[in-house]
């Protein structure tokens, strides 16, 4: 039985283009610097996101989480989305590896507004609370469905974090589908942010690794980070050369994955018992409600008829796209799950 796979873009499988380039491409040892490939792909990377320097990263929880030792202190505070990635999935990474509070804002959709950044500061003045050092913004936003910030949003949210005195840092994960969606270049988004975490293996399809950017000096104070976190790895080259190709040759393949998720979306929610919100279906993920059956009996009978797929709630469940899902694989899932809900 062919699966169908729509649990996160993070099953991704890497390109035969990335395969090959993984068994050839020159190698060193990269705590030492003397990886090639990998020190091409941190000059690409951080090109790509107007910054000055990068670093390779295992995972993009290791990215964001060395983004706030970068940019806090211990006792100082982060302000961030309550439904953040760094503060709803990262395991209290911020206070129990950095020493750093988090701040949760409630958002409408993932977009913090200036007054919403202001109203969290803390007044200096007080002894009795920590010091706001921080803001963190996530784009494209995970739990709000994908959403992208719109561009001036982003802005005018960085220059209130920046006019406060805060450090900003950008959880860019899916930084790439924000910027096809948006049709502007990754630079102008990591712009608004002096250091930015993206993953090459979600959309990218990359096997491993995530890229941390920003000034040289951030960069030098991220890898003695990544040092103590022990991911400081060695011939780094055969995940190096994968990212190389993916920059070169997935991002713009991203709009298939919109517009497949758009398809599904739309026929979703046509189903009986369905209830999805096609405005926040911007990028490659689609959320949606069920009125009739619990999320996980839905899962389960997905499954079974093999279709791969992640519940987010009692009643709410997560699909997305990535390279590998075709319009076919599409059409078979909404056969799928109408098969399941009208049983």
């Amino acid at each position: 039985m062919a699966v169908i796979d729509f649990r996160s873009d993070t099953v991704a499988m890497p390109s035969p283009e990335m395969r090959q380039a993984m068994v050839t491409s020159p190698l060193g040892d990269d705590v030492f610097g003397d990886d090639p490939t990998t020190n091409r792909l941190m000059e690409v990377a951080a090109d790509r996101m107007g910054k000055e320097a990068a670093t390779f990263v295992p995972s993009g929880t290791m990215g964001n989480l060395i983004g706030i030792a970068v940019n806090a202190h211990r006792g100082e505070e982060l302000i961030a989305d309550s439904d953040s990635h760094a503060f709803y999935y990262e395991t209290a990474g911020a206070a129990a590896v950095c020493g750093v509070q988090i701040r949760p804002v409630p958002t409408e959709a993932g977009v913090m507004s200036p007054q919403q950044i202001v109203d969290a500061v803390r007044p200096r003045d007080d002894p009795h609370q920590p010091i706001s050092a921080a803001v963190t913004f996530e784009n494209t936003h995970n739990r709000h469905g994908g959403i992208v910030w719109p561009l001036e949003d982003l802005r005018t949210a960085s220059d209130a974090a920046r006019a406060q005195g805060l450090r900003v840092h950008l959880d860019g994960a899916r930084i790439f589908n924000a910027a096809v969606a948006l049709g502007v270049p990754a630079a102008e988004i990591a712009a608004c942010a002096d250091t930015v975490t993206f993953c090459l293996s979600k959309g990218l399809a990359c096997p491993v690794g995530s890229i941390f950017c920003g000034s040289r000096k951030d960069i030098e104070e991220a890898k003695r980070w990544r040092k103590r976190l022990g991911g400081g790895m060695r011939q780094v080259g055969v995940l190096a050369a994968a990212g190389l190709i993916a920059l070169d040759r997935m991002v713009d393949r991203l709009a298939e994955d919109h517009a497949n998720a758009r398809t599904l979306a739309e026929g979703l929610a046509e189903l009986p018992g369905v209830r999805c919100d096609l405005r926040r279906v911007q990028t490659n993920l689609v959320y949606f409600d069920l009125d009739t059956m619990p999320a996980q009996q839905f899962t389960d009978e997905c499954t079974r008829r093999g279709l791969l797929s992640a519940s987010t709630g009692s009643r709410q469940m997560r699909f997305v796209t990535h390279y590998g899902i075709e319009a076919g694989d599409v059409q078979s899932a909404l056969q799928i799950c109408e098969e399941v809900l009208t049983a």
